[in-house]
């Protein structure tokens, strides 16, 4: 039989640990319910605007935690919340960082400047008027940080850039009474899209300040990256300017060892002294990354992985926008590249449940196939993979 064969056939072997790396089911509150019965083991959620960020916070608060026994002293439910400002939505973010042209203007006045400046093509008025009041970067920062200190292990997510999207058409008076009121709001929905996209050096302005954040509260982050990776990395190599990892010479660490040998007992006495004097002041960028649903080339992994880089790089895949895409090997080819222990799964579902599991085992198989990996190596490799990128 043949190896395909024999893996199609075995039990997916749950009881390892499965980990949904991102993922939307707040998009669909009805769905939450389902959550305790699933099969995977924690599903970390995004939030992504303005209408979600409390439905992340409240399911997670509903989800009681419990201990993971390889991961002594941390202890998370089923789901990790993540809290973040997708680039769909950095339009809605008004960038008060510095002084501009806006500041003395009234706030009807403000709003259609800040549009005609972060939207291109700029917008007519009449569709800007269906545009929420454009929320503070300042205020959006200050509110991120203190949903995060409310939980502990979350992340920051979902973060990042988009050159390819296009604001949605506002909505009809018919789209409105037809919607399927189960869906959160906030998201497109199926409607037409409008010619405008969000600028790109506006985009960069509030995935920056979130990156910062990030590394102010040592949190990993998950990126949306959309024909931006080049761009991504550019904002990535700012903040890790001047921080970079020197790789020790031969010699050093010979040094090292022979004093770390020799001085044993005086250093064991000194410790409590060193930890104070040694604390570290925060630093502007985060731990650790996840590109998520990565669909780059293989190319740019080289830069994103390089020993140097003081964040540690990771790349999740899904089923439904990776296998299900134009370009199959290609990604085919990225995951044969990457290093064993960064690569995450992913469902990228809006809603929990079967579908969800499904998705996660597909996943999984296919990337078990791709890697030459027996399954029950493979599971255990991604859930050891997604413990290391949420806790380090």
């Amino acid at each position: 039989m043949a190896h395909q064969e024999i893996q199609d056939e075995a039990d997916f072997p749950w009881d390892i640990g499965v980990f949904d790396a991102h993922c939307h089911p707040t998009d669909t509150m009805s769905s939450i319910a389902e959550i305790p019965g699933m099969r995977a083991t924690t599903l970390t959620i995004m939030a992504t605007r303005g209408e979600d960020q409390e439905l992340v916070h409240q399911t997670a608060a509903s989800l009681p935690g419990e201990q993971f026994p390889s991961l002594p002293g941390q202890s998370i439910g089923r789901v990790l919340p993540c809290f973040g400002w997708h680039p769909w939505f950095s339009h809605q973010i008004l960038d008060d960082t510095g002084k501009t042209e806006t500041e003395a203007m009234s706030a009807p006045d403000k709003k259609q400047a800040h549009y005609r400046i972060v939207l291109t093509p700029p917008p007519t008025e009449s569709f800007i008027s269906a545009l929420p009041d454009p929320k503070p970067l300042s205020q959006l920062i200050s509110e991120t940080r203190e949903r995060l200190l409310n939980h502990p292990t979350a992340l920051v997510g979902e973060v990042g850039l988009d050159r390819a999207f296009r604001l949605p058409q506002a909505w009809t008076q018919h789209e409105k009474e037809s919607r399927d009121s189960q869906m959160t709001p906030g998201s497109r929905e199926g409607r037409a899209l409008s010619p405008h996209g969000v600028q790109l050096e506006h985009q960069k302005a509030v995935l920056e300040a979130q990156l910062r954040l990030a590394g102010e509260l040592g949190r990993p982050v998950s990126v949306h990256s959309v024909q931006g990776h080049g761009a991504i990395f550019d904002i990535f190599k700012k903040l890790w300017a001047g921080h970079e990892r020197k790789r020790p010479s031969r010699r050093e660490r010979a040094r090292r060892y022979s004093a770390t040998d020799a001085h044993a007992q005086s250093d064991a006495e000194e410790e409590p002294q060193k930890m104070v004097m040694t604390k570290k002041p925060p630093l502007p960028f985060p731990p650790r990354i996840c590109m998520h649903s990565y669909s780059g080339p293989v190319e740019p992994l080289k830069q994103f992985l390089n020993v140097s880089n003081p964040s540690d790089v990771y790349f999740s895949f899904s089923t439904v926008i990776n296998f299900n895409g134009r370009s199959p090997q290609k990604v085919a080819n990225v995951i044969k590249a990457l290093p064993d222990d960064r690569i995450l799964i992913e469902s990228d579902l809006h809603t929990a449940g079967q579908q969800m599991d499904d998705l996660l085992e597909e996943v999984a198989r296919q990337i078990c196939e791709l890697r030459g990996w027996d399954l029950h190596q493979g599971v255990r490799q991604l859930a050891e993979n997604w413990k290391r990128f949420v806790f380090g």
